[in-house]
Order: structure tokens, then sequence, then C-alpha cells
């Protein structure tokens, strides 16, 4: 039977699950285990099923076991796990793909109406009591007829434009390559980032975390948009400068921003919370009981699958 460490504590049934498989090393307490715990605990085990609260670079991956020979990232990212260091040392690195776009994809939604209909200040009036009606009390910007922009038209994004489409959104989007027609389903594709910009009221940021992408949004790419824009963020923090946000915030050149994600998460910039037009959230993406359950069982899934054929579908390195 072997030997698999899981960094973070898991839902009952995956728990569950993952000892009738495996001789399992759980974390009943959900600590954050520390690089050098990591590699200290992993001695002797066969796999690792990690979080994104893993930071797991070349030098800890280097520290590793040679008994280590998979990594299964409890995430459909996996940015926190240096591949070329793991591909390496031989350690195979998978991730759980599809299961969590639904979620992930109604969070997103959640971010646009949040932000352009200003629901943070909203729910702080509310809580406040004594607001009192206006002809103009908390205007904010109406979804009919705007142009909504996806950055990355991955399955979250694609899920993201379905809805928005229904809520009378014109859709546009930037990817990497232009998608079929099926796909699109009406939406009109940018070959580079500055034409999608300049042409989002909305932009809905969903591509994945890399080094290309890696402060994409940031003091020039900002200029693109069209003054009082809105930005949301449902992918990865490491995608916005949020220097340079905050700052078009100051300037008005955004509006609002909506944000599940944002760097050095848990802890916030404190310049968004200057702003009650920041609509924050943290990183509910996946938070709910039937994806959190089927992103464990397919992290589970791919060790399993890997130690009994020596390959699996959700590799990424």
């Amino acid at each position: 039977m072997k030997k698999i460490l899981v960094t973070r504590k898991l839902l009952k049934a995956c728990e569950e699950k993952a000892l009738k498989i495996f001789d399992v090393k759980l974390n009943d307490n959900d600590e954050l285990y520390s690089q050098s715990k990591i590699i200290e605990m992993s001695q002797g085990y066969d796999g690792i099923l990690t979080s994104l609260t893993d930071k797991m670079d070349a030098k800890t991956i280097d520290k590793l076991p040679d008994s280590i020979k998979i990594l299964s990232n409890f995430a459909v990212g996996f940015g926190n796990i240096d591949l070329e260091a793991a591909k390496k040392k031989n350690i195979v690195v998978t991730n759980t793909p599809d299961v969590l776009t639904d979620a992930t994809a109604e969070i997103g939604v959640l971010l646009i109406l949040g932000a352009c209909r200003r629901a943070a200040e909203g729910i702080e009036s509310a809580r406040e009591g004594g607001w009192k009606w206006s002809a103009d009390y908390l205007i904010g910007k109406q979804l009919t007829g705007a142009r909504l922009g996806i950055l990355g038209m991955g399955r979250i994004g694609q899920k993201i434009a379905k809805v928005a489409k229904s809520l009378g959104m014109i859709i546009h989007y930037h990817n990497r390559s232009k998608l079929s027609k099926e796909k699109e389903n009406g939406a009109i594709y940018h070959d580079n980032l500055k034409s999608l910009l300049s042409v989002s009221d909305v932009l809905s940021i969903c591509c994945p975390a890399s080094k290309e992408t890696v402060d994409m949004i940031n003091k020039d790419t900002i200029e693109y948009l069209p003054k009082g824009a809105i930005v949301t963020n449902v992918a990865r923090g490491d995608i916005v400068e949020d220097e340079a946000l905050i700052d078009a915030l100051n300037r008005r050149k955004v509006y609002a921003v909506g944000l599940d994600v944002y760097k050095n998460e848990p802890n916030l910039n404190p310049g968004y919370l200057k702003h009650k037009s920041a609509f924050i959230l943290p990183h509910l993406g996946s938070a709910t009981k039937e994806t959190r359950t089927a992103m464990g069982n397919l992290a589970i899934d791919n060790i399993d699958e890997f130690f009994k054929t020596g390959n699996c579908k959700n590799i990424v390195n």
C-alpha cells in the first residue's frame, strides 16, 4: 500500500476514500505546514496531495526524498509548484480540472454583479441602517448592453460568457487561440490584449497563472481600458499588479473591482480597503460541498491512477 502525505484537511468523505486506498498521513488540525515541515514529513512517503497554500518551489522540491513520485495538487491551478524542478526530479504533477468550472464561474458572475451594482456599499448601508432612498442612491452600472471582456476563454471563461450573455452583455474575448464557432457562441475574438481591453466595459480575468501572465494587468495595460471600466478577477492574484489597479481606482480610471483572488492571500493590499467600490471575497471560487468533494476525490484518483498505470490523464508537467 502506497504511503501518501496529505498537507491540508479534506472533506470527511474524501479523507475516508483516501484511507481505503492508501496508507495516509492526514492533517487533522488543518495546520499550514512550512516548506521544511513538508520535507521532513514526506520522508518514507510515495506521494504528496498538495494544496495551493503549499509553496513547492525548486528549493523545496530538490529536498524532497527520492521516494516521492507524485504531487497531486488539490486545485485546477498549479502555480504553487515549480513544474520544471519536479520534472528534473522525476516527480509527476497533477491537477483537478473540469470539476470546479461551474462553481468558479458562479463566483465570476457574482464578482461582475457585485462590482457593477455596488454590492459592498449596499451591504454596508443595509447593516448600518438609516439609509434613505433617493433617485440617485447607490446607482451602479447595468449589465444589459455592457461589453464584457473575458481574458482567458477556457472552461470557466466560457461558462461566465454563457451566463453573462443571458443577462444581455456583449461578449468579447482574448485567448491564446481562436475558439470554434460553437464554443465562441457569438463572442467576438481579439488577437491581442490591447484590443480586448479597449472594448471592455467590464473585464473578467479567467486565464491561468504563468510566467507570461504575471502582472499582465499593470500600469500600462490598464490605460487601454475605457474610463470607468470594472475589473474582476476569478483566476489568480499574480495576474494583477495591485498598486497599479489601486491607483486606477484612485484616479477613477477604474470604477470598481471585484476580486476573489489577490496577491499574498489571505493578506489583502490595504489600498483596496480605502475604496467602497471594491467588492472582495476570500477565494471562494470552488467553495461548494459538491465541488470540493469532487476536487478531493479527483486528486486521490490521480494518485491511484498514476501508481496503477504509471500515467495519469491530468499530468501537467
